[in-house]
């Protein structure tokens, strides 16, 4: 039975509020939530970033949902490392209610510290290394590892949960959803598509029916369609541009550079907008005919009551078992 989750976007709001949609989700009757892991915001009119890791500090101590980051990049803005510490001590926190969803970043948020971007395949490479050493720190390991991108030594996390952190992998292509299925505790993805699904959990051998896939889309609820779509079309036109070009980009600037090729038309082909229910319904069920687990919704722009409202009496009943 497919769950339903809200996806928090760091990206448009600030900590209070973030918390405060958090709250609303889990009365809204949400069953899990999503935060997103960023370092500056796509484009300058969403505004914000706060740091990931203070917010959900202050979610654990306002909503009994389970969160997990979707997702952060464990590989050169933050060693993995310390993103260990960091999703043990919240998995604490939260009382065994965390995940740790992991990606290869983009260039947006992981060149700040001047370091080189690498391409794809060495930012899968370092990913699984990532993956092995806070693997091996969530068991309670004192852990020395000189690898090809990682050098750690002596270090061993004192502040642990119970169970050890599962870590999911972002991936959208065929090597990343490999990788997924190799290592990760599930897979997470944007788009309802049910052969991704598939290929993650034959690559995850026997156990792979065990293992979780979580979707995640964004949607602009409002009482005029048109209204929403221009709300849509300002905020997130990053939805309809190439996954190629989210990982490459370093600026909002560029980003919205790239998004003036983004016609409304184009933006309604990818968001649902305004209020028509069997629209959001069907959306959502794209995402549980598709075999997944979970699927976290986000609602664009600031109409955030409105929305849970909505989802509350008219979507979210047709949809949850």
């Amino acid at each position: 039975m497919t769950e339903y989750g809200y996806f928090l976007a760091a990206e448009e709001h600030g900590p209070a509020e973030l918390v405060e949609q958090a709250r609303m989700a889990e009365q809204a009757g949400f069953s899990h939530l999503w935060i997103s892991d960023h370092y500056h915001p796509w484009n300058e009119a969403q505004g914000q970033c706060p740091f990931v890791w203070s917010v959900i500090g202050a979610l654990s101590q306002a909503t009994s949902l389970p969160v997990q980051t979707a997702v952060t990049c464990p590989t050169i803005r933050m060693h993995p490392a310390i993103v260990a510490q960091a999703a043990a001590t919240s998995s604490v926190l939260l009382e065994g209610r965390f995940r740790l969803g992991v990606g290869t970043g983009a260039a947006l948020n992981e060149h700040v510290l001047g370091e080189r971007w690498p391409p794809a395949a060495i930012r899968l490479e370092m990913l699984e290394e990532a993956v092995l050493v806070m693997r091996q720190l969530f068991e309670g390991h004192r852990v020395t590892h000189h690898g090809k991108h990682y050098t750690v030594e002596n270090a061993r996390l004192y502040t642990l949960p119970e169970e050890p952190v599962p870590i999911d992998i972002s991936a959208y292509g065929p090597a990343a959803v490999a990788l997924a299925g190799r290592v990760g505790d599930g897979f997470i993805t944007m788009v309802p598509d049910a052969e991704l699904v598939a290929r993650f959990r034959r690559g995850s051998g026997a156990g792979g029916s065990s293992k979780a896939a979580l979707g995640g889309l964004k949607v602009c609820y409002g009482p005029d369609p048109a209204e929403a779509l221009r709300t849509a079309h300002r905020l997130w036109p990053i939805e309809a541009l190439p996954a190629e070009v989210l990982s490459t980009l370093t600026t909002p600037s560029q980003f919205e550079q790239a998004a003036e090729l983004v016609t409304p038309e184009r933006m309604a082909e990818k968001v649902v907008c305004g209020d028509d229910v069997d629209a959001h319904v069907g959306a959502l069920n794209a995402y549980a005919e598709a075999d997944f687990d979970t699927v976290y919704v986000n609602q664009i722009g600031p109409d955030q009551r409105g929305f849970f409202d909505f989802y509350r009496t008219k979507v979210l009943p047709q949809v949850a078992g």
